[in-house]
């Protein structure tokens, strides 16, 4: 019996209009969308490998100013990642390089520098697709699944034959989400031979076992979008009303509440901008340069006198001398800028914490969060980003930056050694940025198992929550 209510069901839906523009949709987002930001990628692509070469050219060619603390002596790039066609999340706001100064860790500019308005617009990539069209689309393939036959008087008649009510039910389910899926899924596959057609490499043994987990939670997001609208269809009579409060929720749900969670986040965890914490450390080092330097001059004062002559052993007392002020205050340095750095991040990730706590209110933001992890454009790959670059960072501090002195005299003997063929060039000091390393699919899916805990909770409490109700209902 219920196989042949569930082939009622998909006949009812596919003769209807709204599979003839589900289908459109199908066919022409998923692939298009799809195909479009692969260009986009084979572009980011090719301005990364164009950077790349480009510094290792101007290292080759200009020799670092050691002595200017704002000067970029190397620079880690971020490198996109090609499941970027599936969904942009966070590429084009992360920046486009790390630049190593003595003050810190400096940010390149982003892609939203490079084209605001575009961004003003919004990103039309797959994730887009299926977190607002498609939520869309499944409520209105269930907002009248009961209230529309409650409505016209067929239920009464349905029912009258001894159909129990939870076959019914699950035949409207289940019916609908299959007439839903194929055109869904017939599309996802043209889109991905689409890609593999123009250069993808889908055969990856890290690519394609990530797209298949996105194919798999865009079931799930659809299968609570369902939900959602047949718990909507039985606690309402009419099919009109049950559109506008299906339309109603989707706008809450889909573009309200998750961008309605980080703003509340600004207001009761606020934070410093990063321009000012970059500048806090730069009068840092220059206060402490300026007392470090008094201290020397009045070292030198003390040996030299009113003598300007450098001989052998004057400077190795000199040498002496500068060792270990210079170490006392590169430390002093060190640990207050750390200092600076950690209360920032802190603040930071209290404010994103607190975001995304009350974007999780609806399914939305969870699909967007796991989708963005699976596909690298999200929170764990700027995480990893940042955190390399910091490494980086620390590696440039030990074997590089704790050798540069900002005294007139270490200057003096910088650009001799500079004018010096036979000595080692600055560039060749400078240890090489390292590779940004890949999240495994294990880790990436440990870390958004609350997301997906989360689909699974909104699915399974709607479903029983409209198989409650329509139990108890009078008909």
């Amino acid at each position: 019996m219920l196989i042949t209510l569930i082939q009622k069901e998909i006949m009812h839906h596919i003769l209807s209009i709204r599979f003839v523009a589900l289908l459109l949709m199908c066919l022409l987002l998923i692939p298009l969308t799809l195909s479009i930001n692969y260009h986009k990628y084979s572009q980011n692509q090719l301005d990364y490998q164009e950077s790349v070469k480009r510094l290792h050219t101007e290292a080759e060619e200009n020799s670092q100013n050691t002595q200017d603390s704002n000067a970029e002596v190397s620079k880690l790039f971020f490198k996109p990642t090609p499941l970027s066609v599936f969904a942009n999340g966070l590429e084009e706001a992360l920046p486009t390089y790390l630049g190593m100064t003595r003050n810190g860790v400096r940010q390149g500019s982003t892609g939203i520098a490079q084209a605001p308005l575009s961004y003003a617009l919004g990103n039309l990539d797959f994730l887009f697709v299926m977190s607002t069209v498609f939520s869309l689309l499944a409520l209105l393939f269930t907002f009248d699944a009961v209230a529309g036959e409650r409505e016209s008087g067929t239920l009464r008649i349905t029912l009258a034959n001894a159909l129990p009510r939870d076959l019914f039910l699950w035949s409207k389910l289940m019916g609908g989400y299959l007439v839903f899926v194929t055109p869904f899924l017939v599309s996802f596959i043209a889109g991905l031979l689409l890609l593999v057609w123009q250069g993808f490499p889908l055969g990856e043994p890290d690519i394609f076992p990530r797209v298949l987990c996105i194919m798999l939670v865009s079931f799930l997001y659809i299968a609570v979008f369902f939900a959602i609208g047949v718990v909507i269809s039985t606690y309402l009579d009419s099919a009109k009303t049950a559109l506008i409060v299906a339309f109603t929720f989707w706008v809450f749900a889909v573009l309200i509440a998750p961008r309605v969670g980080f703003l509340t986040a600004k207001l009761i965890a606020p934070t410093q901008t990063e321009q000012s914490v970059y500048m806090e450390k730069t009068v840092l080092r220059y206060n402490l340069t300026k007392d470090k330097q008094d201290r020397i001059n009045k070292k030198m004062f003390e040996i030299l006198g009113t003598s300007v002559a450098l001989t052998p052993e004057t400077q190795e007392k000199l040498d002496k001398l500068r060792g270990p002020i210079e170490e006392e205050f590169r430390q002093k340095f060190q640990n207050q800028a750390n200092q600076i750095d950690m209360e920032y991040r802190r603040e930071k990730e209290r404010q994103e914490q607190v975001g995304e706590t009350f974007s999780r209110i609806t399914p939305t933001s969870s699909l967007i969060y796991l989708v963005m992890n699976l596909t690298q454009t999200g929170k764990l790959k700027r995480n990893i980003y940042f955190q390399t670059g910091d490494r980086y960072y620390a590696q440039l501090h030990d074997e590089y930056f704790s050798n540069i002195s900002d005294d007139a005299l270490a200057q003096m003997l910088q650009l001799a050694n500079r004018m010096n063929p036979s000595s080692k060039s600055e560039t060749e000091k400078i240890p090489p940025p390292p590779h940004l390393t890949d999240i495994p699919l294990a880790d990436t899916l440990e870390h958004s198992v609350l997301d997906v805990l989360l689909l699974c909770f909104f699915a399974v409490v709607l479903t029983t929550g409209a198989f409650l109700k329509f139990f108890r209902s009078d008909i």
